[in-house]
């Protein structure tokens, strides 16, 4: 198969016949004539993941995240940067094709994304509704458990929270990635969580003056309110994890390899 077949192959058992007008899931290098040899699923294109893609013979990278430091993987910027030009280089002295695959995996018949998530942590049968995949019902427990089970499943070597660590939770809603941010509207995550009486709310990314700022408040006037994050990377890895189990049908026996980017931080 070649580069463009692998894409399409994965956009039809995504969203069948269904077409992006616009979209960020582009060829970021690489031709869509090139035979494809190995393919490496991973979060994003870092360094490293060039570098073990290269050592597991994969010459095609699937990204949900982009390579080059902005949403839309422009490189006007770049030109005259040391970086751009080191990496790019790094990239075709590898002949590696790159593609971002990240709206279409939001779009599927289920987010996939969510899908691997849920895997990972084994909430598959806690889904309060197939057809909005952030709201759970667990087994009552306390925040400060909640928080460790997710450090533990996620391997994280750290985890921020909010509010009460002693409270008692049940209804948990996950907004991975940058959904917690509110997907144009501020206000959407604490809407969320008032309109569905969440205890908890896990998130990706964050900003201090919204839902955190809200959950905040609320624990400190004796509300049963919390919160956890765990940072984009760690609630979107597993769906990419995830791909390449299913991916693997789809492209006969091209080997496919999933690379952990890992968290960016160092925790001192």
């Amino acid at each position: 198969m070649k580069v463009g077949e692998v894409i399409e192959a994965i956009i039809e058992d995504s969203c069948g016949a269904f077409r992006l007008e616009k979209t960020c899931d582009q060829l970021i290098s690489g031709s869509y004539d090139t035979p494809v040899e190995g393919i490496a699923t991973t979060f994003m294109v870092t360094i490293e993941v060039i570098k073990q893609a290269v050592a597991a013979g994969a010459n095609m990278i699937i990204t949900h995240e982009p390579s080059f430091y902005t949403g839309k993987d422009a490189t006007d910027w770049l030109k005259e940067d040391p970086l751009y030009a080191a990496k790019k280089k790094l990239i075709e002295d590898n002949r590696l094709a790159i593609w971002r695959y990240h709206d279409y995996m939001h779009r599927a018949k289920t987010d996939r994304i969510y899908d691997g998530l849920l895997r990972e942590i084994g909430w598959e049968n806690n889904l309060v509704d197939e057809q909005r995949p952030f709201l759970y019902r667990i087994q009552e427990t306390t925040l400060a458990k909640l928080a460790r089970f997710f450090k533990r499943k996620l391997a994280m070597d750290m985890i921020q929270i909010v509010g009460n660590p002693e409270m008692k939770c049940s209804r948990v809603g996950i907004l991975v990635g940058g959904g917690s941010l509110g997907l144009g509207r501020e206000q959407m995550p604490m809407e969320l969580m008032r309109d569905e009486d969440l205890d908890v709310m896990v998130c990706g990314e964050i900003t201090e003056w919204t839902l955190c700022a809200y959950v905040n408040d609320a624990a400190m006037l004796g509300m049963n309110k919390g919160m956890i994050v765990l940072g984009h990377e760690r609630s979107e890895e597993w769906g990419m994890k995830f791909m390449a189990e299913w991916l693997k049908p789809l492209v006969g026996g091209i080997p496919v390899t999933f690379i952990d980017s890992k968290e960016p931080f160092v925790y001192l």
